[in-house]
């Protein structure tokens, strides 16, 4: 993990645990500056020509880096009892950007947790972790082998489930439910929500948007529908 947000996320979280901190000497200052404890971990001075032997070029690191252990998996019936906000489920959205991204909207708007398949969705990276600037160690995250076991799972709880597709006949406005809980579900850019997602939801809905536009990027669009969701 690195960069500033990402770390100091993931040491002020007590289900995280910390192996081992690279910090120069600026960024130990700030870190020392705005995290006062407890340190589980002992930080190490490097200068920024080390991180660039075990971060990718392109990586805007900040000049702080940590090796931790991903966090467990979170129960879903578990997340769904520790907060009364909606859930985000997302469909085969494998970019680490796109899912750190939805993440960061995800606590924006007090979502309960991000659900994930076990596959066809991006692991714990440092990508990850730095596109949700600080989020991933906020946001609870579900593992699920079958996101439509998922929905139904949810629908037996009490929720209505939207998937957002453009075919939708009413907005997410029109449609967000005022007397129970919502979960929403994403699918990727390229291909959508699958079919037995489709099938599975308890309606599709849409997002209102100017003729010539086909659609939002998935972040983008996690954020405007969760804002519709929590301001009812």
């Amino acid at each position: 993990m690195y960069g500033q947000h990402a770390v100091l996320a993931a040491l002020s979280n007590p289900r995280r645990k910390p192996r081992r901190l690279l910090v120069t000497t600026e960024a130990e200052a700030a870190l020392r500056e705005r995290f006062a404890g407890p340190w589980r971990v002992t930080p190490e001075r490097a200068d920024r020509a080390r991180f660039a032997t075990f971060l990718p070029e392109d990586s805007v690191h900040q000049g702080i880096a940590l090796l931790a252990e991903p966090l467990e998996p979170v129960a879903l019936e578990d997340a769904i009892a520790a907060s009364d906000g909606p859930v985000l489920l997302l469909d085969q959205v494998t970019d680490p950007r796109n899912v750190g991204a939805v993440l960061r909207a995800a606590a924006a708007f007090g979502a309960a947790c991000v659900v994930l398949q076990d596959r066809h969705a991006p692991p714990e990276t440092g990508a990850l972790a730095r596109a949700a600037s600080g989020t991933l160690d906020v946001v609870p995250v579900v593992r699920e082998v079958n996101l439509s076991r998922a929905i139904a799972a949810l629908q037996k709880a009490g929720f209505w489930v939207l998937g957002l597709a453009g075919e939708g006949k009413r907005t997410i406005a029109e449609a967000a439910p005022r007397d129970r809980r919502a979960a929403l579900v994403l699918g990727a850019e390229d291909s959508g929500l699958r079919r037995l997602q489709r099938e599975t939801c308890d309606e599709l809905v849409r997002l209102p948007m100017a003729e010539g536009v086909e659609s939002l990027n998935v972040a983008a669009a996690a954020a405007v529908a969760l804002y519709e969701i929590v301001r009812r």
